[in-house]
C-alpha cells in the first residue's frame, strides 16, 4: 500500500469511451481499497467531451452505482485540455491526478505518483517504460514534447505525460484563466518549477483508437507557441534582421560592381529572386503577428474555455471550493447549468 495516502481526486476527460469507462471505475475501486479511502476523501471525476456515443449514458449510470463517481457533460467537443481543465476546477479534494479514459495509464500505478509526490514535488509525472503508440503518433508526441520544452521553460517538459499528478492548490496560478487554447502542462509551470518523473506501466489501448491524429498534435504544438510563448515573434525579428543583412549585402555588391566595374547588376532574374526573398520574409512576419492579434481578437470576445450541459449529482458531504461548487437542489439523476464557470 502506498505510504503518502491524501484526499485524492481523479479527473478523467472521456470521449467515445462508453466501452471502456465501466473497466476503468472497477479498476479505481479497486484502487480505492489499496489506498484505504473512503467516500469523504475520494472521487473520480469523469469529464464528456462531447462524446456522440453513449458515453454520457454509462457516466450517469456509473454515477448512480458509486457514489464517489461525478459526471460533467461539456456543450460540444472542446478538447482534452480544456474538458481536464473544467474537471480540475471541479476538484475537491489536495491532490489531483489525470489520467486518460483508454486504460493506457493503469490506476493502479497511481501509488507510485503519489509517494514520489511525498517526496517535495509539485508535479509528478507517469512516463511511459515503453510507449504502447503507433510510429506516426510517436514521432508526433516527441515533436510536441520538444515544442513545449522550449515553452515550458523547464527540462521536465521531455518527460511530461497526460498521467500526472498534482497539488490542489497549484490551480490558484491559473484560476482566473479562460481562453480557448489550453495547456495544462504549461499552466501548471505558473505556479511550480518542482517537477518530477516516474517511470510507470502502459498499457495498450483495448477498444478504438487514438483521436489524437498527426495533424491535432502538429496543431497542438503550433497552439502552445503562439499561445504561451514569444518564439514565433523572436523567429519574426530574426529573420527581418537576416533579411536586412541580405539587402545590405545586395546594396553593397551593386554600388561595388558600379564603381569597380562602372557597370550596374542587370537581369529580371536577379531582381525579381530579392524582392520574393524580401516580400516572402515580410508576408512571414506579418502572418506570426497576424496569428497572435487573432488569439488576442478571441481572447477579448470572451470566447468560454468550455460550457457544462449537464452534471450529476455530487455528494454534499465534502463541499467543494467556492470557485468550482457544483450544488442540486435534489439527489436524483442531473440537472442543466450552461453557465461558464
Amino acid at each position: 500500500m502506498c505510504k503518502y495516502t491524501p484526499n485524492l481526486s481523479i479527473v478523467v476527460p472521456a470521449y467515445k469511451s462508453a466501452a471502456t469507462l465501466p473497466i476503468l471505475v472497477e479498476r479505481i475501486d479497486a484502487l480505492w481499497k489499496q489506498l484505504e479511502l473512503d467516500d469523504d476523501s475520494r472521487e473520480l471525476i469523469i469529464v464528456n467531451d462531447g462524446s456522440p456515443d453513449s458515453t454520457w449514458q454509462v457516466i450517469c449510470r456509473l454515477a448512480e452505482q458509486h457514489t464517489w463517481v461525478r459526471g460533467i457533460d461539456l456543450m460540444r467537443n472542446y478538447g482534452q485540455h480544456n474538458a481536464l481543465l473544467r474537471g480540475i476546477r471541479a476538484a475537491r479534494f489536495e491532490v489531483i491526478v489525470t489520467m486518460d479514459d483508454d486504460l493506457q495509464h493503469p490506476p493502479e500505478e497511481v501509488p507510485r505518483l503519489l509517494e514520489k509526490l511525498q517526496e517535495g514535488c509539485d508535479v509528478v509525472y507517469g512516463v511511459p517504460e515503453h510507449e504502447q503508440h503507433g510510429l506516426g503518433r510517436d514521432v508526433a508526441s516527441r515533436v510536441t514534447k520538444l515544442v513545449l520544452q522550449s515553452t515550458m521553460g523547464a527540462e521536465i517538459a521531455s518527460n511530461i505525460s497526460a498521467f500526472r499528478a498534482f497539488r490542489t492548490q497549484i490551480r490558484d496560478a491559473f484560476a482566473n484563466y479562460e481562453s480557448p487554447s489550453i495547456s495544462i502542462d504549461v499552466l501548471l509551470t505558473w505556479a511550480t518549477t518542482r517537477f518530477a518523473m516516474v517511470k510507470v506501466r502502459h498499457s495498450p489501448r483495448l477498444h478504438g483508437t487514438s483521436n489524437y491524429t498527426l495533424r491535432k498534435l502538429m496543431t497542438h504544438a503550433f497552439n502552445m507557441l503562439t499561445g504561451f510563448s514569444t518564439i514565433p515573434l523572436q523567429l519574426a525579428s530574426l529573420i527581418g534582421f537576416v533579411c536586412t543583412l541580405f539587402g545590405m549585402g545586395i546594396l553593397a555588391y551593386v554600388l561595388g560592381r558600379y564603381f569597380i566595374s562602372g557597370s550596374t547588376v542587370a537581369g529580371f532574374p536577379f531582381l525579381a529572386s530579392v524582392i520574393a526573398i524580401l516580400g516572402g520574409a515580410q508576408l512571414f512576419a506579418l502572418g506570426i503577428i497576424g496569428e497572435y492579434l487573432a488569439r488576442m481578437h478571441f481572447r477579448t470576445m470572451g470566447r468560454p474555455y468550455s460550457v457544462v450541459r449537464d452534471i450529476t449529482y455530487m455528494p454534499v458531504s465534502v463541499a467543494p471550493p467556492e470557485s468550482t461548487a457544483i450544488t442540486s437542489p435534489e439527489p436524483a439523476k442531473v440537472h442543466q447549468s450552461q453557465s461558464r464557470h
